[in-house]
């Protein structure tokens, strides 16, 4: 089978990127909601929401893994930060 390349656009305030330092993961039967959080108290807002299958977010996990195992052999073993509080609550 011939491999196809793809070409991806990236629009430039997305790819500046949002930085995250907690997340929220949800589902249903049907999908995962990933809200990305910046925290900074007494406030905080939400960078982005990622809706995926199961079936996605279960291969991004063995990514996210297998990168963080080549991650710690060139740099170290990564040490966890402390759990959030959870009394997080959304206004408008």
């Amino acid at each position: 089978m011939a491999e196809q390349q793809i070409n991806v656009k990236f629009d430039d305030q997305i790819a500046k990127g949002q930085y995250s330092n907690n997340l929220i993961i949800h589902h249903t039967k049907d999908e995962f909601v990933l809200d990305f959080l910046n925290i900074f108290p007494p406030q905080g807002s939400l960078g982005a929401r990622i809706i995926t299958t199961p079936g996605h977010i279960k291969r991004m996990i063995k990514a996210i893994e297998e990168n963080i195992k080549n991650y710690e052999k060139s740099f170290g073993t990564i040490s966890e930060t402390e759990e959030p509080e959870r009394n997080i609550g959304f206004r408008a």
